[in-house]
């Protein structure tokens, strides 16, 4: 009698027990569903998802501590090489990352400086920051602008013709500034003060023809929309921006170009802070999204490229095709990684930053 009572408590313990939720704090419109139910479905964890819409925000919230989340996607540089120097991410637990063999090695070497040995992290996905453009307006209204320039949108003269089809900012200082400095032929991680002053005169001279500030979520809609007809932003935004359109049925193209001067080279990675309540289910999530199936529907999805070169071949053709989406080696010669400016240098951008948004 005790030996099936005993048998039964366990039954129903086993039946009662749910395994502890799974915390993940990523970008907005930075996953697809379809993903995130299969693991569901496959393990009986239940995914807590939360989004942010800028790294400031994705700091802020590890740097208070006990943020509870068990999965995060901190951006190369700055975020995830400062919280690696704090100390504030867990080191993988590679045996339970069998996936990691799928990644590319070359760009998982580019991050290797900010984490030796590659101990933090995993690249998500990744791209580069340049800009987005509906070129029917462009030639329309400044038909000798060059497309290929950071000065397209850097020259008053040619913002102040474009200023009518509209021209944005995303507003993250993190992502612009290493890109003026470089439009500008100044190194892009330059501590000079006369350097950061150029990049804000920059700004500050096209500011009057701004029709926002806004954060990059903002510009897919506004792009698809035929609302702005340059915007400074991420590659993959624009490029979802492109297939909005197209899919609404809209008159008009938008297209990425990625400046000849140099663009910004980011690699999103997936991290476990040193506090994550479920850091075995964020080892099975992480595993999981590494897939290269799992990948290729993200990649799909939201037309970022990703690092499993697996992935690839099980993409749609117009994704894992396009050279906006997957640059060309040449593309790439150019492209810099930016470092993590100093405590001093940060907030003196942040200074510039505000009042280049203020506009003053």
């Amino acid at each position: 009698m005790r030996r099936w009572l005993t048998i039964l408590l366990l039954g129903c313990g086993a039946a009662w027990a749910q395994p502890a939720p799974l915390n993940v704090f990523n970008w907005a419109d930075y996953i697809d569903p379809a993903a995130l139910e299969r693991f569901q479905a496959a393990t009986g964890i239940r995914i807590r998802y939360d989004v942010y819409d800028s790294l400031e925000t994705l700091e802020a919230r590890l740097s208070a501590g006990r943020s509870g989340f068990d999965v995060v996607v901190p951006t190369s540089e700055p975020s995830f090489a400062r919280l690696v120097r704090a100390g504030a991410l867990r080191p993988l637990d590679k045996t339970l990352l069998p996936n990691l063999a799928q990644l590319d090695a070359g760009l998982m070497a580019r991050v290797a400086p900010v984490d030796p040995g590659n101990r933090h992290g995993a690249i998500y996905l990744w791209g580069t920051v340049g800009l987005g453009l509906r070129e029917d307006r462009i030639a329309a209204l400044a038909p000798a602008a060059p497309r290929d320039s950071w000065q397209l949108l850097l020259d008053p003269a040619h913002a102040r013709r474009l200023a009518p089809c509209g021209i944005a900012v995303m507003d993250s200082a993190t992502d612009v500034l290493p890109s003026i400095l470089r439009a500008l032929g100044r190194p892009q991680d330059s501590a000079a003060p006369a350097d950061l002053a150029a990049a804000e005169v920059a700004l500050q001279a096209i500011r009057p023809h701004l029709r926002s500030i806004p954060n990059a979520a903002s510009l897919v809609d506004a792009l698809a929309n035929g609302e702005l007809c340059v915007a400074l932003t991420y590659s993959g935004d624009v490029i979802q921006a492109a297939a909005r359109a197209r899919e609404a049925g809209r008159p008009w193209a938008i297209s990425y170009a990625a400046p000849r001067e140099g663009v910004q080279l980011w690699f999103d990675m997936l991290a476990i802070p040193a506090d994550a309540p479920n850091p075995a289910a964020a080892h099975a999530f992480i595993n999981f999204l590494l897939e290269p199936a799992t990948m290729a529907g993200i990649s799909n999805l939201v037309r970022y490229p990703n690092a499993v070169p697996a992935a690839r071949a099980l993409m749609r053709p117009e994704v894992g095709q396009d050279p906006s989406v997957y640059p060309a080696a040449a593309a790439l010669a150019g492209a810099f990684l930016p470092g993590t400016p100093a405590p001093a240098v940060e907030r003196a951008r942040a200074r510039a930053w505000a009042r280049f948004r203020a506009g003053r």
